[in-house]
């Protein structure tokens, strides 16, 4: 699927219209940013192979694990990968439901939620 950076932001909008307020009125400072694909020093600095497909990730503080005396001074990330998340899809439906998951997982890191949990939540 090809589309310009315009239209891929409009769908990244809806699609964060669609995860519910319950969960998006507990998330504070965390800009959403996106990037053509992952660099290969960020998929071997994590540990994984150069051909593994990674939609999106999470770059900050978790929250279990912030100290209130030491607050941040930026705003937590997530970084959407748009290449990736248009090479797996197969057309704009399914391309706002995968951002939307992809966020919502990242957000879940947000919330200090692990990897190994999300899979035992079946959100791997």
């Amino acid at each position: 699927m090809k589309i310009n950076d315009k239209e891929f932001e409009r769908i990244v909008g809806r699609s964060l219209d669609r995860i519910p307020d319950e969960i998006m009125r507990h998330v504070k400072n965390v800009a959403i940013r996106v990037e053509d694909r992952p660099e290969p020093e960020l998929l071997e600095e994590m540990g994984m192979p150069e051909d593994e497909i990674l939609f999106g990730l999470y770059t900050g503080e978790a929250l279990p694990d912030r100290l209130l005396t030491f607050p941040s001074f930026y705003p937590d990330t997530i970084i959407l990968f748009k290449e990736p998340l248009l090479d797996f899809c197969r057309d704009i439906e399914e391309l706002e439901e995968e951002i939307e998951i992809t966020v919502v997982h990242e957000i879940a890191h947000y919330f200090g939620i692990s990897e190994e949990r999300l899979a035992e939540l079946g959100y791997d």
